[in-house]
């Protein structure tokens, strides 16, 4: 039997056509996602700025045709004042951003309670119609009740602590959650479920292999609603329950006159909702382009 033997200084023979094409295939799925992701970032970042500007317009517009007193009513340019220029600008700023990072550390913790539990339910649902018909009921009644008339009974309950600003802000966040999260579960493939069982799977097989990557989407768009609701849940609980915070520092500047601090505080929430919403969504972007259905990929 003959061997064959191989030149050391010879060439590498060239690639198989097949390699070739797999890499360039390689390469155009690498600049799609590329693209996905800086499309979606960009419409954040546009929507963002957008949005600042017609609420700094309409802010400037309604003090002037309602001509309202100055010194209830403050501009951009009061605030901006109240927070770096007045003499007391440092100790309003320390003041506000310790309420600030106290409202959003409760909104964080309101909305990780709220989603989980929402995610559970909501696999529950999808798992068992039984579950859905037995507990849907109930979560649209309560649903109906005004978290305002809750608050003292939820206060009375959980304690004026972090767990009650956790339940009054994870109620908030559930209910938006719980509606999104079932009908994305629910808007997976058949055929690839059909796929999956055909291939000796079980439900939570499909649960985990199909339903919940679908639900990607869905999740998202929970989020987007869910985490400025969030923070006027913790906003709310500080006001009402717990005496921390940045609600109940701008019921304090409210009650004292202090109403450059009503409205900084305001603004500086406002702004953290923004950057949050703006986080969520560049998230969003990384997150679908790579892991999402198809479609989102494309977008």
């Amino acid at each position: 039997m003959s061997t064959a033997t191989v030149d050391a200084g010879a060439p590498p023979p060239p690639p198989s056509p097949a390699a070739g094409a797999a890499a360039v295939a390689r390469g155009r799925q690498g600049h799609s996602v590329a693209g996905a992701i800086a499309t979606r970032i960009g419409r954040t970042l546009l929507s963002v700025v957008a949005s600042t500007g017609v609420i700094i317009g309409l802010w400037y517009a309604f003090i002037e045709v309602f001509d309202l007193n100055p010194l209830v009513a403050k501009d951009p340019q009061a605030v901006w004042q109240y927070l770096f220029t007045v003499p007391d600008a440092a100790e309003n700023r320390d003041v506000i951003l310790d309420g600030l990072w106290h409202t959003l550390g409760d909104a964080a913790v309101g909305y990780a309670v709220g989603t989980v539990a929402a995610l559970g339910i909501a696999i529950a649902f999808v798992l068992s119609r039984s579950v859905e018909q037995a507990l849907m009921p109930v979560a649209m009644m309560l649903r109906s009740v005004p978290l305002v008339a809750m608050t003292p009974l939820l206060t009375l309950i959980f304690g004026r602590g972090l767990l009650a600003v956790s339940v009054i802000a994870g109620i908030v966040v559930f209910f938006p959650s719980l509606v999104n999260l079932v009908f994305g579960l629910r808007s997976a493939s058949s055929a690839a479920a059909d796929l999956v069982l055909a291939y000796g799977g079980g439900p939570f097989t499909v649960l985990r292999k199909v339903s919940l990557p679908s639900a990607l989407p869905a999740l998202f768009v929970s989020a987007r609603i869910s985490v400025p609701s969030a923070v006027i849940g913790a906003l709310l609980a500080e006001w009402l329950a717990t005496g921390k915070g940045l609600g109940y520092l701008m019921q304090r500047s409210q009650q004292t006159f202090d109403y450059g601090g009503v409205w900084a505080a305001t603004v500086l929430i406002t702004v953290a909702s923004v950057a949050i919403y703006a986080l969520v969504g560049f998230v969003e972007a990384v997150v679908l382009a790579r892991y999402g259905p198809a479609p989102s990929r494309r977008a």
